[in-house]
């Protein structure tokens, strides 16, 4: 679902299926090329908004907790 990664000036999270996920509020801010992931980087001294960092958490889970289209055609077809 999030992978946290830390570097000296940043922490970096990451959202596996992040492309998939609304983000209304617009907090990711990086991977933003991509068609998969996407990932919000915070910065020393940075405030992220609770609520919508909620908010996407679940979006996450509710994406990854979803069978894949094509997982499901494999299994039903064999």
């Amino acid at each position: 679902m999030c992978t946290g990664e830390t570097y000296t000036k940043v922490v970096k999270l990451t959202f596996a299926r992040g492309a998939r996920i609304p983000d209304p509020s617009h907090l990711f801010n990086s991977s933003l090329e991509g068609n998969t992931r996407r990932a919000i980087d915070i910065c020393e001294g940075e405030t992220v908004d609770g609520r919508a960092f909620k908010a996407l958490v679940k979006a996450a889970v509710a994406q990854n907790g979803a069978p894949r289209k094509s997982a499901t055609k494999s299994r039903s077809s064999a």
